[in-house]
């Protein structure tokens, strides 16, 4: 079953359909898995472009444990993107750009049924 989409998603969707077909179908129809730098450019770059909060995973009760390396990593790539003062459109052409770039590098199936992540 997919996961359930923010207000926050289901807006930057709305007024971006090629970010969505990115993010929801054509990232998830590589043939090889994006190594873990680009998946976590990739993460960034998602959350920003859907204008996410960062501070209730910054410090609030969905911030990362003290043994959460994956989720203290993902946090550092958000934060990261922030940085960049990037605005959610320009962040969202970046995602689009960086799944292009993989789907070069990394090979592209459209006919494939895209993987249910983060279920």
């Amino acid at each position: 079953m997919p996961r359930k989409l923010s207000d926050k998603e289901k807006a930057a969707f709305a007024a971006n359909p090629a970010f969505e077909k990115a993010a929801e179908r054509e990232s998830k129809q590589l043939l090889k898995k994006p190594d873990n730098t680009e998946l976590l450019d990739l993460y960034g770059l998602y959350k920003v472009g859907c204008d996410e909060d960062v501070t209730e995973y910054q410090k609030g009760p969905k911030a990362p444990g003290m043994f959460d390396m994956k989720g203290k990593a993902k946090l550092r790539a958000w934060e990261n993107i922030l940085a960049d003062d990037l605005t959610p459109e320009k962040a969202q052409e970046r995602y689009i750009a960086l799944v292009e770039e993989l789907k070069n590098k990394l090979g592209f199936d459209a006919e494939k049924e895209p993987e249910v992540v983060g279920s």
